[in-house]
Parts: C-alpha cells; sequence; structure tokens
C-alpha cells in the first residue's frame, strides 16, 4: 500500500479538481512527483474510505474511461455535464483538467 504522505498529496489533488472536469490517474502521479505511479493512485482510490467524500469520480484512465463496473460514475460525470464521446468515453479534449498552471 501506498505511503501516508503520498495517499494525502493524492487526495489533495482530487479536492481540487473543479466539477465539470476530469483527470487521469497519471496526471495525479505526476502532480504528486511520482509520474510513473499512475496504477498506485488507482490503488489509492480504489480503497478510498466512501464516508471521506472525495470526488473521485472526476479520475478516469489516459483513454477517458470510466472505472468498469462503477456505473455511479457515469452517472455523476454526467450529472455534473462532463462529455462523453460516441464509445463511451469521457471527452478529455474538452474537460481534462491539469491542475492549476
Amino acid at each position: 500500500m501506498a505511503k501516508p504522505e503520498f495517499i494525502q498529496a493524492v487526495y489533495d489533488i482530487i479536492l481540487q479538481i473543479p466539477e465539470g472536469k476530469v483527470t487521469t490517474y497519471g496526471q495525479i502521479a505526476y502532480m504528486t512527483g511520482h509520474p510513473k505511479n499512475a496504477r498506485l493512485v488507482g490503488n489509492v482510490l480504489k480503497h478510498t474510505d466512501r464516508s471521506l467524500d472525495m470526488p473521485c469520480h472526476r479520475v478516469v484512465n489516459s483513454s477517458g474511461r470510466t472505472v468498469p463496473g462503477w456505473d455511479d460514475q457515469i452517472r455523476l460525470l454526467k450529472k455534473e455535464q462532463v462529455p462523453f464521446k460516441e464509445n463511451g468515453c469521457v471527452n478529455l479534449k474538452i474537460c481534462f483538467w491539469q491542475g492549476q498552471t
């Protein structure tokens, strides 16, 4: 499992993602200073306590694909008017968030 500092860094980034935007596991890993740890970001999110009320639904893979089997993620993103492509992936060209620049 990830170190507490890494987990907190991931949470801090997720809390910054604006409504109607998404980012990727890889972008979060990059923003934490660990660009090769996208899978670890996914693992952190998988084990996030739901009571923390994190907007984890705003994180997708590098193709814009949502988490398989998590139908609420799609519902939550559509509620925020996140655009989807015909193939069911989020349209990252329109709503990709890279953090503060």
